[in-house]
Parts: structure tokens; sequence; C-alpha cells
């Protein structure tokens, strides 16, 4: 929300989540646009496909999610003309911290979820801060009511610490049907609760047959 005149910055609302499993990725977020207590959409998306097996979750601030996802767009098409191929999930990720971290000084006021297929086929969920710092994870959550939404993943699903030796894998041990399941209790709980989450939720699962998307209606009020 716009605190004064000159402050350019905007928060449009939104929770995006994302969960990896070992062959699938999930990755949802809720298509409420909204400032303050005024609704601007119900309809808008906040996921954007990247490339075959990638997909970006954005909320924050509208107008910069768009910029980002144009951005990354463009230099996609760039990347595929000069190496005749398309970007994989990982290399997505690391161009995506780039991009982010070019603009620290006036950064996007946008919160990312990248998720996808990794080049063995596994699934991949990439979390983000602002300024482009990311870690690969087993599942994510951003926006308004990530603190709503983190706390039940976390019960359902702990993945395990990255300082735990041998490594282990960061995907989790649900099947493609419950880790659906899970994300459309999860975003109707945050519905209760978060003024900016809401109208419908948008999920996108990404496996070795594709990309399907599918819709879920939540609250309105």
């Amino acid at each position: 929300m716009a605190l004064r005149g000159d402050w350019v910055y905007e928060n449009n609302g939104g929770t995006c989540v994302a969960i990896a499993g070992s062959d699938y990725c999930v990755i949802a977020a809720d298509t409420r646009l909204s400032v303050g207590y005024s609704i601007y959409t119900r309809d808008y998306s906040k996921i954007c496909k990247l490339a075959d097996k990638c997909v970006l979750a954005t909320s924050g601030f509208q107008g910069d999610m768009k910029a980002l996802q144009k951005n990354l767009a463009a230099r996609h098409l760039i990347y595929q003309h000069q190496h005749n191929k398309q970007m994989g999930c990982p290399v997505m990720a690391q161009h995506l911290s780039n991009t982010l971290y070019y603009k620290r000084f006036f950064p996007y006021y946008t919160f990312n979820i990248l998720g996808g297929l990794d080049s063995d086929g596994k699934g991949c969920v990439f979390t983000y801060d602002a300024v482009g710092s990311y870690e690969r994870v087993g599942y994510s959550a951003q926006g308004t009511g990530a603190g709503l939404i983190i706390p039940v993943l976390d019960n359902q699903l702990k993945s395990p610490s990255p300082l735990l030796l041998p490594a282990k894998d960061a995907v989790t041990p649900l099947s493609e049907v419950e880790a659906v399941d899970l994300l459309k209790d999860v975003f109707a709980s945050a519905t209760e609760r978060d003024i900016y989450t809401g109208d419908k939720v948008e999920i996108v699962v990404i496996n070795a047959s594709g990309i399907r998307q599918e819709l879920m209606e939540l609250r309105k009020d």
C-alpha cells in the first residue's frame, strides 16, 4: 500500500506456494489483485510460464511483476537463439537471481517462487528474496498469506535440514495428487484469515507429460 506521495511501490497482495516431488512440481497462486480494502480484479494470474518445464509465480507489486516477466521472457528468447535449446529450471533460477541482484539498488518489489523439473526430471523449487538471494527447497510460500501457510507445510512435509550430512534431496514424499490436495487445503485455510488472498487459486502441475492447469474457487469476501 502506498505510504506517501513519493513512494513508488505498492503491495497488491496475493499468495504463491510450490511443492517439489520426485518427478513433478506443483505451483499455485491466488487470482486476487488488491490494495488496502479495494479489490482491483478477481481474475489476475500471478503465474507465468517461462519455459516448457519452468514456471514462475510472483506476488507483490503488479507493475514490477509484469516488468520482471517481460525481462525474463526476452532474455530466454535470446538464450534460445544463441544455444538452440530452452533454459533448464536451475539455469533459469540463476538467471532470475542475477536479474533481481542487478536491480538491488532500486529492486523489483516482487516475491518470487520458481518451479519446474531439473535435467534429471526431479521436481525443483527455488525461493527468492527481493534482491536475488535464492535457495533450492522442497516447498515454499511467498506473499501475504505465506506466514499462515508455511507452518502447515513445515508440519506436513518437514524438509531435511541442509546442514545434515550426507545431503538429502529437497523433494517431498507426497504423490502428485496428494500435493495438489494439500495446496487446495492450505489456500482454503489462508483465505479465511488473509483478506489479500482469495477468489480463485490457479494450480499448475509440471511433470514429464508437460504442464497442466486447474482452478479452484475460494472465498470472494
